[in-house]
């Protein structure tokens, strides 16, 4: 079962976290399953851009960006080469590194 390392998010996970899930499995999936609570507004139907993450380790082993998920990922809060979105990126054989930006489209703080 590959291992997907999240790294610190001062909201979702403060410390950071490893979590293991099986091949097949969605990113959110797996975040949700170990009590990682990434937001997923549209329900993980690939509808909004709320669970965004960014694969640092791993990306080439993801399924592949469909045309659906390119156009919402144009709309994502600090799109970057290796973003996807968590709902739509599956799982194979290969451990991730993943990092969920401090911000999305639902989820913007002001500083105090």
């Amino acid at each position: 079962m590959p291992i997907i390392k999240i790294l610190p998010h001062p909201d979702y996970c403060p410390q950071g976290a490893e979590i293991s899930a099986p091949a097949g499995t969605s990113i959110c999936e797996a975040l949700l399953d170990n009590h990682i609570e990434i937001e997923h507004a549209c329900d993980m139907s690939c509808a909004c851009t709320t669970c965004h993450v960014i694969v640092r380790e791993g990306f080439a082993s993801l399924n592949e960006v469909d045309e659906n998920e390119e156009d919402l990922l144009d709309r994502a809060w600090g799109l970057e080469p290796n973003s996807r979105l968590s709902c739509q990126a599956y799982l194979a054989q290969q451990d991730l590194v993943v990092e969920i930006p401090k911000y999305s489209i639902n989820h913007a703080k002001e500083k105090h």
